[in-house]
């Protein structure tokens, strides 16, 4: 049996189950590098590698969503917010869109990374650097007028009722 053909055999619930199981494993690889770096090279090493990956990555990640979406090149905030539904560790974090006028609101409620890394009793993450570079590269591939800036994320939290909180502004 080809690959796709077993996927084709499973049921609905049994691919949602599937996809949260990818979901996780994908995060828990993000997750196993970054620390092998951290441990061996320290934390600033590490932070370097991660903007280095996530420069592309973010790239790839939001031309196949736009794609599968359909979105057109300037899909704006409503595409902006569609797309940033899909991302691979969407379903594994609680999170929160908002758009009003020109701005969209993004937040994470609850971040696995940082839960795990708590759980470990390790220091959080300091994700705005990478934050930056993920989040805003997403936005630009999705429609090159919307900028990004952080509005809280670790360690620069600025709202404690959130992991963090990105706001994209839509540029006419």
């Amino acid at each position: 049996m080809q690959n796709f053909e077993r996927l084709h055999a499973l049921t609905k619930e049994e691919l949602i189950g599937l996809i949260e199981i990818y979901s996780k494993n994908w995060l828990a690889m993000d997750g196993v590098w970054f620390q092998s770096i951290e441990r061996k090279y320290g934390m600033e090493e590490a932070m370097f590698h991660d903007g280095e990956a996530w420069k592309r990555f973010t790239v790839m990640e939001a031309k196949r969503i736009k794609e599968f979406l359909g979105l057109p090149d300037r899909a704006g905030l409503e595409g902006l917010a569609k797309a940033l539904s899909l991302r691979f560790y969407a379903n594994l974090n609680r999170d929160e869109i908002r758009v009003e006028g020109n701005t969209l609101t993004y937040r994470t409620l609850t971040c696995r990374v940082q839960q795990a890394r708590e759980r470990k009793g390790m220091e959080f993450h300091p994700c705005k650097p990478v934050g930056v570079i993920e989040y805003a590269g997403f936005a630009k591939v999705i429609d090159d007028r919307i900028g990004c800036k952080a509005l809280s994320c670790y360690p620069e939290v600025t709202d404690p009722s959130c992991c963090c909180s990105w706001q994209f502004t839509l540029h006419e």
